[in-house]
């Protein structure tokens, strides 16, 4: 595993984020290009509730977003973990798993409720995500929205994301 430390996304990180998440996407065939100018967006927006990067000696060579989510039963403090980014040489070293279990372990502190997410249903699952059909996100395949309860009863109904995802 690459040495890495995790911090919160600071002021002058935001071009830097942006050109690792227009690498760390560029050649996925999932992707429609639109991750690198959501995160500004999001940021933009003040919809960024959690940003976290992870910078290696010389550059930030990783980075994930939180933003509030909506759902239709009127569930509160529930967020949307995306994207995750990590420089594409070093994918698959452990960068995005850290991201992910301090994210996760971040936004709980603050008092969320949960988080959803658009994702491998397969890489997902192993902290803690999986799809519940209670829980709906019209248009890509269900079974790759998941969800990760962190307090309470799991939510029922339609999630809509910030209005910086369209």
């Amino acid at each position: 595993m690459t040495a890495v430390t995790l911090r919160p996304e600071q002021s002058g990180d935001e071009a830097a984020i942006h050109a690792l998440t227009e690498a760390a996407f560029r050649d996925m065939p999932f992707s429609d290009g639109d991750e690198a100018p959501l995160v500004g967006k999001l940021r933009d927006a003040g919809d960024l509730t959690l940003s976290l990067v992870a910078e290696d000696a010389e550059q930030i060579v990783g980075h994930i977003a939180f933003s509030p989510v909506t759902i239709s039963d009127g569930a509160a403090d529930w967020y949307g973990l995306g994207p995750v980014s990590v420089t594409p040489v070093l994918q698959q070293t452990g960068i995005g798993s850290k991201l992910i279990t301090r994210g996760i372990a971040d936004i709980r502190a603050m008092g969320a409720k949960g988080i959803i997410l658009l994702g491998s249903d397969e890489y997902y699952p192993r902290f803690g995500f999986t799809h519940d059909p209670e829980l709906q996100y019209p248009g890509p395949p269900a079974k790759y929205f998941q969800r990760l309860v962190l307090d309470g009863d799991a939510p029922k109904g339609v999630v809509k994301y910030a209005p910086a995802f369209g």
